[in-house]
């Protein structure tokens, strides 16, 4: 007990050297744990998300790409198919299709277009506020709504691709109706909107200023037969209100209509056979993938980085430890003269190794404390940082 009082006023004398060598052992123990942490979280988030979605249907491609841009929301949009797919897949009975237009943004999250379905599949539930019900409306995932403050009866407006195409399609005033209950997944981290909500951002859809009603004469520009004829000057609508809303209507065959992917959910084992046995590679023009395997292998890509950052971490690991022990050894040079006064005062040999080495205790005991806490942390906060790094 008397070795520890000496060697923790010496170290309390000698704060700069005891924080640096306490904060070099830190992190030669944290951050291997701190990876495999992060690793193993992000293994099991995918896995879990991977698992709970059997099938996805899309354009051939990049079987990676349409899977992060359907489970996280992540990734380029792929190539697009069309809504009749997804009714293709209703129609053979193996399935029910529940159809994703992932491909625009509003402040940075991503507008989800899909059906009801999807909130049923995915188990989704409104904190606050109710879920979609008619077109434009919009619902907020639990991280989108803290970060932007929003809520129930606020407006949204979609970001355009191109601020500088003064001819394209204007942004969507989105009505916020609900905030849905957190669920720490990437659906956190999304807006959805019913997927006619979408083609109408696209540009597919919309709806027209009522002629008979205006007071703007440039709007008409002539009479014929009872019949007004209005000018190019007539609004298109940027915002669905429930006065416009009977004047929204969409321009060709809905079935037409781009999707990114379609989710196919099989009523069992033998139906999701069956099905993937109508979308072989060699006959179809689309895939029919199962995002476990894609994930799987995606992930055994992250493991090899681990394992790489691992041999790094200890080879640094290494030359941070025998830093420490060129910083002890030349600090027990540097004292002595100290070493010497002790021993004309009767300290022994024995006596002095037993104070360096509580010395060297209690640095490594503050040392294993911090880390205890940072692990507790990354344990406690590891779902919020792999939703961050997979948004």
């Amino acid at each position: 007990m008397h070795s520890l009082y000496v060697a923790w006023q010496y170290l309390r004398f000698h704060k700069v050297k005891a924080a640096v060598l306490i904060a070099a052992l830190t992190l030669i123990t944290f951050l291997p744990l701190a990876v495999h942490i992060l690793v193993r979280a992000s293994e099991v988030q995918m896995l879990d998300r991977s698992q709970a979605t059997p099938l996805i249907l899309g354009q051939k491609g990049s079987a990676l790409d349409l899977v992060m841009n359907t489970l996280y929301f992540a990734s380029k949009p792929p190539e697009t198919i069309t809504m009749g797919e997804a009714d293709r897949i209703d129609e053979t009975g193996f399935a029910f299709a529940i159809p994703i237009y992932n491909r625009y943004t509003a402040r940075g999250f991503p507008i989800v277009g899909t059906t009801l379905d999807y909130m049923s599949f995915r188990r989704l539930q409104v904190a606050s506020g109710r879920m979609l019900a008619v077109l434009g409306e919009c619902v907020l995932g639990a991280a989108v709504a803290d970060q932007l403050g929003l809520g129930q009866g606020d407006a949204l407006i979609s970001t355009p691709e191109n601020p500088f195409d003064l001819a394209g399609v204007y942004p969507l005033k989105m009505q916020v109706v609900g905030v849905l209950k957190a669920r720490h997944t990437p659906d956190d981290r999304a807006i959805f909107v019913d997927v006619r909500t979408a083609w109408v951002i696209e540009g597919l859809g919309h709806g027209h200023e009522d002629v008979a009603t205006t007071r703007d004469p440039q709007v008409v520009l002539r009479e014929e037969d009872g019949k007004l004829v209005a000018t190019a000057k007539i609004v298109q609508y940027t915002e669905i209100t429930q006065e416009n809303m009977n004047s929204f209507h969409f321009h060709g065959d809905t079935g037409q209509f781009p999707l990114t992917s379609v989710i196919a959910v099989p009523h069992d084992d033998k139906s999701a056979t069956l099905l993937r046995g109508r979308y072989l590679p060699e006959t179809s023009a689309f895939q029919l993938i199962q995002p476990l395997g894609v994930v799987q292998a995606l992930l055994q890509n992250i493991f090899k980085i681990q394992r790489v950052l691992n041999i790094i971490f200890a080879v640094v690991s290494v030359a941070m430890l025998l830093t420490i022990i060129l910083i002890i050894a030349l600090s027990l040079r540097l004292r002595q003269s100290e070493i010497e006064t002790m021993y004309k005062l009767g300290c022994s040999r024995l006596k002095m190794a037993e104070l360096v080495a509580a010395e060297l205790g209690v640095i490594v005991m503050v040392s294993l404390v911090l880390t205890s806490g940072l692990t507790a942390l990354a344990l406690h906060w590891q779902t919020a940082l792999m939703q961050q790094f997979l948004s």
